[in-house]
């Protein structure tokens, strides 16, 4: 067995009278890449910044190579080799790559100038180190969002990281991507240093992960080996409940809610059509250039179609701007919900009506009475964990938030309901209540459009779903007849 590189016992810690961590245990080795899950809310990010000293815990032990560390700080935890990089990697976008890597080198040795040459042949050997290729004098701001993390990694290697912890690594990677990263990651294992990936997603967890740690709500559920879990358990342990993976299958109709015939956008896509028809789940899926996404903004009239036709309940209608979506009962939510689909410093209340205001207005005043009753009442149908109406929805996990940009789209009765990413950044729970709220919607006789690379989630919750290839339509197939790997194949085939 490896040795032990950090020992964490009876972790706990309180903000005022809120229990952040519960008598939490935990054991890193030397030389393995650990996992550590759990839904948001869990107390994941608060146990990381507890490891690399921003939080003093409450009580509890810190072991550090087996040396008791009484007040760990982050200058003591850099010392002893622990580098957190979080989802925003914490890097200067207007310095070169060379520059990025060797800023934390020049600060902790007190140098007054940058020794340039010096910087260059840093960051080469780091970049080295990882298989890592990239021109050490281009600015960081000109890189892609991989090659971005890249440079986070090969700043740790040179200040002699002996335990790396990544925050929600593959966030914003391709599939392509986070191969290579999970490469130079067992890289860096292989050199004897501990690696922590602080993860949710079920499939990443179990490709990368040799040890694996749970929490839920403050407290460890578990810690194990990767083989001694397989999905049931591990699904039961994050969420506390029994979700099962079931096939979305409609009740068949001939009522056809939405139709779209050749339509296309300029540098977008073309030729383009399909119907759905009552009870449909419509899947949109392709790479991230093939022009899936700018299909949902076409729909919903942020830039709109510029040839061809589309039908709502067998009646044509024109889109040219958002104005005309809504007006026709359109709804979309976006895959940015940050910043496109909510507004972060107002009430849940406020974003729930924000798309249906004008029904709130009576002689001329907003009925508040009402508009309070319709956010309760959306809070309870769609499952959002909240404590009031009048909280800020900055407040809310990343799943209640998503489920407040559906009500708020709900609440105005819409015809179409068109999601892009509907589960991008959402844990397996929330997740889970999202796709169930789709099916029941689809049922109800709301035409829903998901338009997402998530492809578990498109054959699970799909009953057609429509491949994107270099703007145009590839094929449109039936989930019970494609597995992932060859949904992969059509999306990427040339």
């Amino acid at each position: 067995m490896a040795e032990t590189f950090l020992e964490l016992k009876d972790i706990h810690k309180s903000f005022g009278g809120v229990q952040a961590l519960k008598g939490v245990d935990l054991t890193i080795r030397c030389g393995e890449i650990h996992c550590l899950a759990g839904e948001n809310g869990s107390g994941k990010s608060t146990l990381i910044k507890v490891i690399s000293g921003a939080h003093e815990p409450t009580k509890g032990e810190i072991y550090i190579e087996g040396e008791r560390i009484l007040h760990l700080n982050p200058i003591i935890a850099i010392e002893h080799g622990i580098q957190v990089i979080y989802q925003d990697f914490a890097i200067f976008p207007n310095l070169t790559v060379a520059e990025n890597i060797a800023m934390n080198r020049a600060v902790s040795t007190g140098a007054k100038l940058m020794n340039w040459k010096g910087a260059r042949e840093l960051a080469l050997e780091a970049m080295e180190q990882i298989g890592a290729k990239m021109d050490p004098d281009v600015l960081v701001e000109n890189l892609s969002v991989a090659n971005r993390q890249m440079v986070a990694i090969c700043r740790t290697i040179i200040n002699d990281a002996k335990l790396l912890i990544l925050d929600e690594p593959t966030a914003a990677l391709t599939s392509k991507e986070v191969q290579k990263l999970y490469a130079i990651l067992r890289r860096l294992r292989d050199k004897g240093i501990a690696v922590m990936i602080v993860n949710h997603k079920l499939d990443e967890v179990f490709e990368i992960a040799e040890r694996l740690t749970i929490l839920r709500n403050g407290e460890k559920i578990s810690t194990g080996m990767i083989d001694e879990y397989d999905r049931n358990r591990f699904v039961k342990e994050l969420t506390g409940r029994n979700i099962s993976e079931s096939f979305y299958e409609p009740k068949a109709s001939e009522e056809e809610i939405f139709r779209a015939e050749n339509i296309g956008r300029k540098g977008a896509f073309e030729e383009v059509s399909f119907s759905l028809k009552r009870g449909d789940v419509f899947g949109i899926t392709g790479l991230l250039d093939s022009g899936r996404g700018q299909i949902g903004d076409a729909l919903f009239g942020i830039n709109p179609i510029q040839s061809g036709k589309i039908f709502l309940h067998g009646k044509q209608i024109e889109i040219n701007s958002t104005e005309d979506a809504v007006r026709h009962k359109i709804a979309y939510v976006p895959e940015d919900r940050l910043t496109q689909g909510l507004f972060l410093d107002r009430s849940i209340q406020d974003n729930t009506i924000a798309a249906s205001i004008s029904k709130y207005f009576i002689r001329g005043k907003l009925d508040e009475q009402a508009m309070y009753q319709a956010t309760v009442e959306w809070i309870k149908r769609i499952g959002c964990v909240a404590p009031s109406p009048e909280a800020s929805v900055r407040t809310l996990s990343g799943g209640n938030a998503q489920k407040i940009v559906i009500a708020k789209w709900l609440n105005t009765d819409p015809a179409l309901l068109i999601l892009n990413g509907p589960t991008v950044g959402v844990d397996i729970g929330a997740k889970y209540d999202i796709h169930q709220i789709l099916r029941r919607l689809a049922g109800e006789g709301i035409g829903v459009i998901v338009i997402s690379d998530d492809l578990p989630e498109l054959i699970q919750n799909c009953n057609h779903i429509l491949v994107m290839k270099n703007g145009r339509v590839s094929e449109i197939v039936e989930p019970s007849e494609v597995n992932e790997t060859e949904l992969a194949t059509m999306m990427s085939s040339q």
